[in-house]
């Protein structure tokens, strides 16, 4: 289970975030200058996709320790195209390490089924209700 509570004040689209188990951890989300906002730190979609790149670091590297496998270092860089049609996110996984091409290959395997990569792909319900 995750849970987080966001909130917006007076500051344009500046929105302050606490999460966590007690929410106890603190992020601050907004908007570029391009779109009126003050980038005072990362915009909505940014979120997303950095959620989806520590789920895959994440999950891999509990994988390939599990496998014993020797993957020192994983770089993934993510690219949330929402102007394309349709929408789409592009992941690049750069591991480091003596792999062999197998478990390379095991490892973009595993990360098309990261927890929140399904989340992603098989669309989650999302129930909204007023206070």
């Amino acid at each position: 289970m995750a849970i987080a509570h966001a909130n917006i004040g007076a500051a344009r689209y500046r929105t302050t975030i606490r999460t966590g188990g007690d929410l106890q951890h603190h992020l601050t989300a907004d908007e570029p200058q391009r779109l009126n906002g003050g980038d005072d730190g990362p915009a909505p979609f940014d979120l997303l996709i950095s959620a989806l790149g520590a789920c895959t670091a994440i999950t891999l590297k509990m994988y390939a320790e599990r496998k014993d496998w020797p993957l020192e270092a994983l770089d993934v860089q993510l690219e949330y195209l929402g102007g394309e049609n349709p929408p789409r996110i592009e992941r690049v996984l750069t591991p480091v390490g003596p792999l062999d091409e197998a478990q390379r290959a095991r490892l973009a395997d595993v990360a098309e089924r990261t927890p929140v990569t399904l989340a992603i792909k098989n669309g989650v319900p999302v129930n909204t209700r007023l206070a």
